[in-house]
């Protein structure tokens, strides 16, 4: 009971059922009340991998430039990505101009965004509009389903929830989906259904209470999903749309509970998490032994995992392993010198990061005083060293148009406390420059490029003058990843300092 429509051209899926889904250019079931002072509400999910954030526009006439016209409705959503929706928006019931489109510059004004979809839509009464844009978003697949809106009066007197069940993701068997209470096993779980690549199920009224939910290849009973327990609290109406894991685990799927309001992620119950390492550490008087190189070691009650050397300014390689929390040693390879001890690391399920570890140098005030200066001669009579781990999620995503920059400033300098990094491209200045963003010694921040070229300056404030500690370039294309910029000192560069790009995605 669903069926497809490309940007330019339809396929029809499954056969066409009077009371779900519709065929952008086919007319379906009507309303018996077409009645301006009936609602229809409607939604967008966005179910496109490497979709950038996408903008929904809902426009009764799209012709802006007809005076008559003037009342007529028009509204551009708040952008939503990968795994997420818009709320429930009540609409007249009667035909609208839906717009999709992505954000390719600075404005997010309608006019300035980059459209991908515009087709006239059909809401009807009592029925929620659901759009979905999946697969490439260079050639989109765009879906409609109408949902009948539940407003049952004995649902809460009942304690009852309402459930349907939507499939994108294209495995080619099927799949089958099975539920059971959360303190019931998968053999006593019910199969709620054999569903196709875009399938909406039939609305199910299940009892308000905890649930677990499992996914198999169609006819199949290995187990290729499993959530954490599920709690339906509300007599709320729900779509759990199945989808493709964007991330490192060993199941192929993850599944997004939609309600009117938000939608929450459940991973595969236990899924493998993924690690790597990078070495910020400087060498230091007050660490004599440490070489530029040192050792890992990570345990849990359950594993131990070791990594044996990971020289400066290098990452080692990507580590799978269980979620868990772990406790991380790091020691110098040649004397076995313990330069960390128990730093938590919490690696959860289905996640990529990457573990930082640096070198923090304190100014030690003797008597606490407030002076690190004790006898005047102009420097600080004593310091101290800490060496100390930051641990950062990798980017799971895989848009093409736009991507995520974590910038890592290791540059620890009592002349300035912080870096601004700005992102300069060819009609702009520094001075001009819109995007930047001013990075703290090891705390990490983010900016999100669409693709271009950018000439990229860090730049610290030294007193009252501006100094350009390093500058480099970086051209972004549908070729890109999301990456790390970490600014580093090198005594073996001009300016003292460089910069190091790397792919945040150790695999």
């Amino acid at each position: 009971m669903s069926y497809k429509q490309n940007n330019f051209f339809s396929q029809v899926v499954k056969s066409i059922l009077c009371t779900g889904i519709f065929l952008f250019t086919i007319t379906g079931c009507e309303s018996d009340d077409d009645s301006d002072d009936t609602l229809g509400s409607v939604r967008l999910y966005n179910a496109s991998a490497n979709a950038p954030e996408i903008f929904l526009t809902v426009d009764e006439n799209i012709d802006e430039y007809d005076d008559d016209e003037a009342d007529d409705f028009e509204k551009t959503f708040s952008s939503i990505e990968l795994g997420e929706s818009t709320g429930n928006f009540e609409l007249e019931a009667k035909e609208y101009y839906v717009e999709l489109a992505w954000q390719d510059d600075d404005s997010s004004y309608r006019d300035d965004l980059e459209v991908i979809y515009q087709t006239e839509h059909k809401i009807t009464k009592d029925n929620i509009h659901l759009i979905v844009i999946a697969e490439d978003i260079q050639s989109p697949t765009v879906l409609s389903y109408d949902i009948a809106e539940i407003d049952d009066d004995d649902d809460a007197d009942d304690e009852l929830f309402n459930l349907s069940l939507l499939n994108m993701h294209p495995w080619s068997d099927g799949i089958d989906i099975y539920l059971s209470k959360s303190d019931e096993s998968f053999n006593q779980a019910k199969l709620l259904g054999e569903y196709n690549y875009t399938e909406l199920s039939d609305n199910q009224k299940l009892e308000i209470d905890e649930y677990v939910f499992y996914i198999t290849s169609a006819g199949s009973e290995e187990v290729l999903y499993q959530s954490s327990e599920i709690d339906y609290q509300y007599t709320n109406q729900y779509v759990m749309v199945i989808r493709e894991n964007p991330g490192v685990g060993d199941s192929p799927f993850v599944i997004d509970r939609v309600s009117s309001s938000n939608v929450e992620l459940y991973q595969h119950e236990g899924d493998s998490a993924q690690f790597r390492t990078f070495n910020a550490i400087v060498n230091h008087d007050l660490l004599p032994n440490y070489q530029g190189e040192f050792a890992l070691s990570l345990n849990s009650v359950d594993d131990s995992i070791e990594i044996s050397a990971t020289e400066f300014g290098e990452f080692s390689n990507s580590v799978g392993t269980a979620e868990g929390d772990y406790s991380a040693d790091l020691s110098i390879p040649d004397t076995g010198e313990i330069i960390l001890q128990n730093h938590l690391i919490t690696l959860a399920e289905n996640t990529d990061k990457t573990i930082f570890f640096y070198l923090e140098e304190d100014d030690v005030d003797l008597d606490g005083d407030g002076d690190v200066d004790e006898d005047g001669d102009g420097y600080v009579d004593e310091v101290e060293i800490t060496v100390k781990s930051l641990v950062v999620d990798n980017s799971t995503s895989a848009s093409i148009y736009n991507h995520e920059i974590k910038i890592i400033n290791f540059v620890d300098n009592d002349d300035f406390n912080a870096v601004g990094f700005y992102f300069v491209r060819s009609d702009e200045l520094i001075e001009t420059a819109s995007l930047y963003q001013n990075v703290s010694y090891s705390s990490p921040a983010a900016i999100t490029l669409v693709n271009n070229t950018y000439s990229i300056y860090a730049v610290a404030q030294d007193g009252s003058s501006d100094v350009i500690l390093v500058s480099t370039q970086l051209t972004l294309d549908e070729n890109s990843e999301a990456m790390f910029l970490i600014l580093e000192e090198n005594i073996d560069a001009p300016s003292g300092y460089n910069v190091k790009f790397a792919n945040q995605k150790g695999y």
